[in-house]
């Protein structure tokens, strides 16, 4: 454990921190094959379409050059610890808005108050509404608007930092709950000096957003992001310049005096902030561990918006600040700072390698003067190991295929972004407000659209032109039918995937994760369990389940660790058993009374890592080369599956104790009846026997174990505890 008092351990973990000696081999046989392979390569140029064998050679040196970028940044990660916070630090929470809901930006706010060590909480409103006063003056925050909004969120920020003396500022976006220990534990790293500021990863509540992909069944969950926020950044921090990146980070005071505030130049004010401070010799701080939680996009429009404006800040803050040749800069920053740059121009990259087959298979024109065995022997081997050296080095967090679905996604943005280097302002095609989400979508993945078409339709081209006896020879026609057909399938995917989020109608986000549910019924009390839980309602299982009808009015509480919260909800769908034709669930909609009530739940669901630690989800998964270390030696990967199990409450009593019952709720036994997965609303004896009944719908069943692996797991409210329960 660490020091100072925080609960938090050094990340990322100490297993992926160093490439192992086999991955360090590897990355050297990329880098030696991709030399080679590039060097010998213009010698293949087709000299009848010279232009169009330099474009495909130059696309291919780009991705040599990136690879090589990333390599450099992330051949070693830097970890951490949290350290004692400096005594009398001072800190206000800034918690910028303009036009979130009052639902969204009320959560971030209670859970900034119920951080430690925050002196001030305010709420800076460029929207200028009476509601957001409203609800600063209902919370006890402080509350500041302006009437002009020059420089957007820099000038919100900037304007603030007149009104506080505070040492330290904490800014989250209103979108982003921080956790309790959020201050605690990174204050500490600003004890030195010349850390300027703190930034830890920008994570997400919302896991079926458009940027994740949850597989339940394995618990996986991996996001568009994951790579940049579990080893990028934490390369960067090694070079010591890990970026800003506006939201869930500490910024001192002193430091951002000394460049004038909160860079107004660009629109990404958090990269543009970061270029200054380095450049003025401040170092900045990576802690790669998750401690606020924000909305991600849910559907493909707001996702390409936010990246077509993350690259055209970019493209802005290159064109003012400089980097290859900025003073004040190491090498190092040079690197990280240019590698983050280059990545906008990928979008140019890929619609390359996108349209190339088309050319290819429509006019039977190549790039290259054949595809015979010399250049299979030289080329495969590079693609091979270009793909299989991004895995090692993403340390299991880059999924490939994945990756290749949402830089399809993003390509033609990407290349809209990269004219931000000349022109000062970009505008993003919008839908018209009355088209439905699906059309809408539809319209504004034209590019993924006209990439999918064209493949399409070369394909059946390219063998017509063949069986006339034109065309491409075999082996060429071989390859390109190959390329274009990945392309293709990249392109269904994700588009398919865009569709699907569009179709969503939730208004807000369902938490899985169970919490007991007392009933009161005619009958008596029933306990059951509410699951795939939001503020507007959830899904009721168990007990009470057995002979409600739509409509029906359930009075009870949710047993909260800080005690029963009073509900009231109305049945809306009674969820049938295919196979018994019975009621197996019920989904209802809460409806509350006091405003006070709803606000406990908020916080029991906001601005913690509970549904991650609860499910046992994971965003890392073996790379190839741990895959061929466990089948060597013979290990079985082991399959983690606790976000697919089934919960029952149940109520338990401490051995040798006169506290009365608990209530808490157990995972389904296992086929060899062994182990069990328990989660209790308060502690328990460690080591310690348990004797509970779980309450099934077909009646009590008696549980009888011993504790073990106590996980504490916090939230706003209370902590919550998880045991392992051993026969």
């Amino acid at each position: 454990m660490d020091s100072g008092g925080t609960n938090g351990r050094a990340v990322p973990s100490a297993r992926i921190v160093e490439l192992s000696a086999a991955q360090r081999v590897l990355v050297a046989t990329f880098v030696a094959v991709g030399v080679w392979y590039l060097a010998w390569r213009p010698g293949t140029f087709n000299p009848e379409a010279m232009l169009f064998s330099v474009v495909v050679y130059a696309a291919e040196v780009f991705g040599f050059a990136c690879a090589l970028l990333y390599l450099v940044m992330c051949w070693r990660l830097q970890r951490r610890a949290p350290r004692p916070v400096p005594a009398q630090a001072t800190v206000a929470v800034f918690v910028p808005t303009i036009n979130e809901s009052v639902d969204i930006v009320r959560r971030t706010l209670m859970a900034a108050q119920r951080m430690k060590h925050a002196h001030e909480v305010w709420l800076l409103d460029d929207g200028n509404r009476l509601e957001m006063h409203v609800l600063a003056e209902q919370l006890g925050c402080r509350y500041l608007a302006r009437t002009r909004n020059h420089h957007a969120k820099a000038g919100n920020l900037n304007n603030a930092l007149r009104h506080t003396r505070a040492e330290f500022i904490a800014i989250f976006d209103a979108d982003h709950a921080p956790a309790p220990s959020f201050l605690e534990e990174t204050l500490g790293f600003l004890a030195d000096e010349r850390v300027a500021f703190v930034q830890t990863p920008r994570d997400f509540y919302n896991l079926d957003s458009f940027q994740h992909r949850l597989d339940r069944r394995d618990s996986l969950v991996w996001s568009e992001q994951t790579l940049f926020f579990r080893v990028i950044q934490a390369g960067k921090d090694r070079l010591n310049s890990a970026f800003f990146c506006g939201s869930c980070a500490v910024i001192r005071r002193k430091a951002l005096d000394d460049v004038g505030g909160f860079a107004t130049g660009s629109v990404t004010e958090d990269i543009h902030t970061s270029i200054k401070l380095h450049k003025r010799g401040w170092k900045s701080v990576y802690y790669s561990k998750s401690l606020a939680f924000g909305l991600a996009p849910a559907s493909a429009i707001p996702f390409l918006k936010q990246r077509l404006r993350w690259g055209q800040g970019a493209m802005q803050v290159w064109r003012q600040e400089g980097i290859v040749f900025a003073r004040g800069l190491t090498i190092g920053q040079r690197i990280s700072y240019l590698a983050t740059m280059l990545a906008y121009f990928e979008g140019w990259q890929r619609a390359i390698f996108f349209l190339a087959p088309v050319v290819v298979l429509t006019t039977g024109v190549m790039p290259i003067l054949s595809l015979d065995a010399e250049f299979l022997a030289r080329f495969i081997p590079y693609y091979l190991l270009t793909f299989w050296v991004f895995e090692e080095v993403a340390r299991g967090y880059g999924r490939t295929l994945l990756t290749e679905q949402y830089t399809m996604m993003r390509f033609a943005v990407f290349i809209t972004a990269t004219f931000g280097f000349f022109l000062r302002k970009l505008r993003f095609v919008v839908t018209p407000k009355k088209m439905g989400e699906a059309d809408a979508t539809r319209q504004s993945l034209w590019p993924q659209y006209l990439v999918l078409g064209l493949n399409a339709l070369a394909i059946p081209v390219g063998l017509a032109m063949f069986w006339r006896g034109g065309g491409l020879p075999i082996g060429a026609l071989v390859g390109n039918l190959l390329w274009a057909s990945i392309t293709l399938g990249v392109a269904a995917a994700g588009i398919r995937f865009a569709l699907r989020r569009s179709a969503s109608r939730r208004r807000e986000y369902r938490f899985p994760l169970p919490i007991p549910l007392r009933v009161h019924t005619p009958r008596g009390l029933s306990l059951g369990l509410a699951t795939d839980i939001s503020p507007l309602g959830c899904r009721v299982v168990g007990a009470p389940v057995s002979g409600a009808r739509g409509g029906d009015e359930l009075h009870g509480e949710l047993l909260l660790p800080t005690g029963p919260l009073p509900v009231r909800a109305t049945v809306r769908t009674v969820l049938a058993d295919g196979q018994k034709a019975t009621p197996a669930a019920l989904g209802c909609e809460f409806r509350w009374g006091l405003s006070d009530e709803r606000n406990q739940l908020e916080m029991f669901l906001f601005g913690s890592d509970l549904q991650w630690r609860l499910n046992g989800f994971e965003d890392r998964v073996r790379t190839p080369l741990e895959r061929v270390g466990d089948h060597l030696r013979g290990e079985r990967p082991v399959r983690r599956r606790l976000a697919s199990e089934h919960w029952s409450p149940v109520v338990y009593r401490r051995v040798n104790s006169e506290l009365e019952a608990g209530v808490g709720f157990i995972s389904a036994a296992g086929r060899d009846g062994a182990t069990r997965t328990l989660v209790s609303l308060g502690v328990l004896p460690a080591n310690g026997r348990l004797f509970a009944e779980e309450v099934t719908p077909a009646g009590p069943r008696g549980v009888v174990g011993r504790l073990a692996d106590e996980q504490v797991l916090e939230t706003h409210a209370a902590p919550i505890y998880l045991y392992r329960l051993t026969a």
